[in-house]
């Protein structure tokens, strides 16, 4: 075979998510790592809300001498009249006008840039948003060859298992009939039947594969804000779950490996096949030149993080986010975190991208006259965390977040608010011993019995200060070392995750057999 076969793009890939950026930036990601394998077509649909960010998002992940490879994501943006990406009325009829213009093999083009893409052949594989229910069956009215479609869930294995696992596995999956014979009984909202039978606690000790037991409740260890109607996306991602063909995952083997075994396990019982590979993070010699230069901030964020480096040396800072959607509930306990930074002489930079995020002026001042602190609404966060000057990332452990803190091999401070956070922090802390995990700023149900612990939270703002005291203490001091230590390793285990024969990779490749063209 030719080089120029070899370099002819063959086969068509398409990806669908509605917008949640946790959910489309490791898309990015693995449309570099598939072409590098595969020269293929990559129609990538979105939304316009973040079209811009993922056509900024994806030259990071190309190398300079790559181009003839990224022009083979072409980037397709759909009208959402919101942006709550739970509420998909608006694009799921437009996702199914665009598949079927695939499917014909007609020209299509993006809503937002109006950039018009030639024809190419139908597509072959198909990874839609985890929810994404009404575009799974366009796909199979639409299709008019065997095609494969595959769900795409951007979290760990973790937390899928007790979402919609098998109850033997700490799961859900035997409530999600009951839910649906509820509403056909009631005539109640779907979601407020889901919430109510899916999420009210009972007290229940969780055992799920590969976690430590935890109680119901500790799923949900803050009271934080309802942004999205969770009871009905979880029964509509139950339902995608059934009808696709498998499931693809983003953590490699040796992170999680007794949990993705019992995934695989699951998708095997239901003659579905799951794919995981990973860490999906921007790793190319332009991926912290675009960050920096994609961030409104990101030259005096440089500058600071020099400073810090050149007046307290390296590993002094900490990087504190709570991701672009969630903040805590109580914010005292916020400030009271602060408070013990500034009071040991700590560094930070803290990201308040969520819209829930209100920095009130007493704090700018304070942290301004300290000369100790940075706040910025949204942060470069692969470059801070890759700087000399950090030592932690005090997160909401987000899974994203969690992967581009260990592949650069930063210990964390986990503060989780919901999602798939808590799970997230207990492997870290727990399993992993790359972390630390706040108990004391816990709201709501997080105040009660912590398995882990053995004991109840006390949760006033005293015990708050004193635990981040205590925290700060140890993360700096010989305990620190060890969970940084470990994280080094982590680091190093993830990157061969992605050597010609690591697990992900292989697994990649296995995945892309799909395709025309034989693997």
């Amino acid at each position: 075979m030719s080089r120029g076969d070899l370099l002819r793009p063959r086969g068509h890939i398409v990806f669908f998510v509605y917008g949640a950026w946790g959910h489309t930036r490791p898309l990015c990601n693995l449309a570099a790592r598939i072409l590098r394998l595969r020269p293929t077509y990559i129609t990538f649909f979105t939304v316009q809300n973040v079209c811009d960010r993922v056509r900024n998002e994806l030259p990071r992940n190309f190398e300079p001498d790559e181009t003839h490879l990224s022009h083979l994501v072409r980037v397709v943006a759909l009208h959402s009249d919101t942006p709550d990406p739970s509420i998909t009325d608006s694009v799921d009829p437009q996702f199914a006008i665009y598949y079927a213009r695939l499917v014909a093999g007609e020209p299509v083009t993006c809503m937002y840039t109006n950039v018009q893409y030639d024809p190419v052949p139908a597509p072959d594989i198909i990874l839609v948003d985890f929810y994404a229910c009404a575009p799974v069956r366009a796909i199979r009215k639409l299709s008019t060859k065997p095609v494969k479609v595959f769900v795409w869930y951007s979290g760990p294995p973790s937390a899928f298992i007790p979402a919609w696992g098998p109850a033997h596995m700490g799961g859900k999956a035997d409530l999600y009939p009951e839910v649906r014979e509820a509403v056909r009984r009631t005539k109640e909202d779907l979601n407020t039947v889901a919430s109510k039978i899916l999420f009210e606690p009972r007290g229940t000790l969780v055992r799920v594969p590969g976690l430590p037991p935890m109680h119901d409740y500790e799923f949900a260890p803050q009271e934080v804000p309802s942004v999205i109607s969770m009871g009905s996306l979880f029964v509509q991602a139950d339902d995608c779950f059934r009808e696709s063909d498998g499931m693809i995952l983003s953590p490699p083997d040796c992170y999680e490996a007794e949990a993705l075994a019992a995934a695989r396990e699951i998708c095997a019982e239901n003659n579905r096949t799951l794919y995981s590979f990973g860490p999906l993070v921007a790793s190319g010699a332009q991926a912290a030149d675009q960050e920096v230069k994609l961030s409104g901030k990101g030259a005096e964020i440089q500058a600071f993080l020099d400073s810090v480096l050149q007046s307290h040396g390296p590993q002094s800072l900490v990087y504190w986010s709570f991701g672009s959607l969630f903040w805590p509930s109580d914010p005292t306990k916020v400030w009271v975190f602060m408070d013990a930074l500034l009071e040991k002489r700590v560094p930070f930079i803290m990201s308040h991208a969520s819209r829930f995020a209100m920095i009130p002026d007493y704090i700018q001042e304070k942290v301004k006259n300290s000369g100790l602190g940075l706040l910025v609404p949204w942060t470069p966060q692969q470059t801070i965390l890759s700087h000399a000057a950090t030592a932690w990332f005090l997160t909401h452990s987000g899974f994203n977040g969690v992967m581009e803190s260990l592949s650069k091999g930063v210990p964390m401070i986990c503060w989780p608010l919901g999602a798939e956070q808590p799970t997230n922090a207990a492997h870290v802390s727990h399993n992993l011993n790359v972390a630390y995990e706040l108990f004391e700023v816990r709201s709501g149900n997080g105040l009660r019995l912590v398995h882990r612990l053995g004991r109840v939270p006390v949760g006033t703002v005293e015990a708050a200060h004193q635990e981040a005291n205590d925290v700060l203490e140890d993360a700096f001091g010989e305990d620190g070392a060890e969970k940084r230590a470990n994280a080094q390793r982590m680091k190093e285990a993830l990157g061969q995750a992605w050597d010609e024969d690591g697990t992900s990779t292989r697994d990649l490749r296995s995945f892309l057999q799909f395709l025309d063209c034989p693997a």
